[in-house]
């Protein structure tokens, strides 16, 4: 027989029993929908993830002031202020593979447009952190050097801080108040999102660190040129663990530390948090698929069990088949060919569930999902493999069956 013959038998004996036909494709249904949609969980965290990585900077290292002990308590990093901006710009020159350094000054407060006011995330910054951050500008101009040798009066908006004050509105060229300073906006930045902790990034404001420094923090700021933290971006294709050595050693002998010395700043490598991070949500998916694929494997003993029932039920019509001339691989490959059958139509009713099952987790639960066609390949695929791999055995007990002996069979 023909392939295409053995495929219309095949497909008649399903018509023959649909109730029971549909009851054994449920199991692959339910399987492979399962599979789709824990991989499309999945591939949303990883994706959550890299957005992460993108949205703070790839190869970041992130360096903080030290601490201080006052009455025995020691003070957390960043409480003793003992870097500066010379550190941040001696870091750029003196060590090749740093592609950009950006000394920051920290703060908050109100900032007022018109009737609108909005309490947010001061920045005093160089020009040098939207590349450290690959942050963009999406309207308007970013910082440039002659804004922090005059200590301009200009700022750059997140997101966040632009709709709270001007809604749909373009900002730029408009004048807000920052601690009651006016301030011209020069720029929008681009949307950032969430960080790692959940903390809003388009929720602050840009300004020249001089500014910063002179007009808007004050304090003991004003006279001292040291910074609460400079972010660091090392050159792609770069080690950047290497670089972190490279930015030790510089700074212990900026700050004079002997040998015997503990280091008065703390270094921060994101890299490794992120990398941490993406590695854990690429366990995590492979978790989900291969406890969903559990799913499919109880499907595949489904198949199994209904076509041992249907070689029983059907074996006088094996042995007329073989009477009649049908050699023993043509009644392999027809059950065979039936087992695939319930294999596949049950693998494509469930990608259609899969992909409304991540519909709905992404709608109702709110986790982002993101179904890729490599898990529809995987899935129609594994559920072939299950029908061959199940049904083989049930086709080989038929195939072998003497004629003589299955005509007899009540």
């Amino acid at each position: 027989m023909t392939l295409l013959a053995t495929l219309k038998v095949a497909l008649a004996a399903l018509r023959t029993n649909k109730m029971r036909s549909a009851l054994t494709m449920l199991g692959i249904i339910i399987g492979v929908a399962a599979v789709i949609a824990m991989m499309g969980v999945g591939a949303g965290a990883q994706a959550r993830v890299e957005e992460q990585i993108k949205s703070l900077g790839s190869n970041l290292i992130i360096v903080l002031s030290g601490n201080f002990t006052a009455g025995g308590v020691r003070m957390g990093a960043g409480s003793q202020p003992t870097i500066s901006e010379d550190d941040a710009y001696a870091l750029q020159r003196e060590i090749a593979i740093v592609a950009a350094s950006a000394p920051q000054l920290r703060g908050s407060g109100q900032v007022v447009f018109g009737n609108s006011n909005w309490n947010t995330g001061i920045l005093g910054v160089t020009p040098e952190y939207l590349v450290a951050r690959n942050w963009a500008v999406a309207a308007g101009r970013g910082l440039e050097p002659q804004d922090v040798e005059s200590a301009a009066k200009v700022v750059l908006l997140g997101q966040s801080v632009a709709r709270s004050l001007f809604g749909e509105a373009d900002p730029v060229g408009e004048t807000v108040r920052i601690r009651r300073i006016p301030h011209e906006v020069v720029g929008l930045l681009e949307r950032k999102g969430q960080s790692m902790v959940g903390q809003d990034q388009d929720d602050v404001v840009l300004i020249p660190i001089s500014t910063a420094r002179k007009r808007v923090l004050g304090g003991q700021q004003v006279r001292s040129r040291n910074v609460q933290s400079i972010t660091v971006k090392v050159q792609d294709g770069a080690d950047v663990a290497v670089a972190e050595q490279e930015i030790r050693d510089l700074l212990r002998q900026r700050h004079r530390l002997q040998p015997n010395q503990e280091d008065d700043f703390f270094l921060r490598n994101l890299a490794e948090v992120l990398a941490a991070q993406e590695a854990s949500s690429r366990v995590l998916a492979m978790l989900l698929a291969a406890i969903a694929s559990v799913s499919l494997v109880v499907g595949g003993i489904g198949i199994m069990n209904i076509m041992l029932v249907s070689v029983t039920e059907r074996t006088r019509e094996i042995g007329l088949r073989m009477a009649v001339g049908a050699r023993g691989r043509d009644i392999l490959l027809q059950f065979l060919v039936e087992a695939v059958t319930l294999a596949l139509i049950g693998g494509l009713v469930g990608i259609a569930l899969g992909f409304a099952a991540s519909f709905a987790v992404g709608h109702f639960a709110g986790w982002r999902t993101e179904v890729e066609p490599a898990a529809v390949v995987l899935s129609v695929g594994f559920a072939a493999a299950i029908g061959v791999f199940f049904g083989y055995y049930p086709a080989r007990k038929a195939a072998r069956l003497a004629p003589i002996d299955a005509l007899r069979h009540e």
